[in-house]
């Protein structure tokens, strides 16, 4: 797993920021760079990290920030950079 996109999108809360990038951390992935928004009290998110130093697969990671994004009340996805990169450039 190299470069991969998360996006955070929801109702804004106190914490979301704190409580990814501390998964991030956690499972040894950096973050390259980060542009957040909240418009009207909702919050939306894009990192760009990369997650070749992370032991875990893509599918886990996702699984897991899917699931911290349920509980906080959030929708977090995860896209593989090449995907997303294709998706846009036709």
């Amino acid at each position: 797993m190299k470069k991969v996109i998360i996006t955070v999108v929801g109702k804004d809360t106190v914490g979301i920021i704190a409580k990814t990038s501390n998964y991030l951390a956690k499972a040894n992935i950096n973050i390259l760079d980060i542009s957040q928004t909240v418009v009207q009290d909702y919050f939306n998110m894009m990192m760009i990290v990369d997650g070749s130093k992370c032991k875990k697969t893509f599918e886990k990671v996702g699984a897991e920030l899917a699931k911290l994004g349920m509980n906080m009340g959030l929708k977090i996805r995860c896209q593989k950079s090449e995907i997303f990169e294709k998706m846009h450039r036709i």
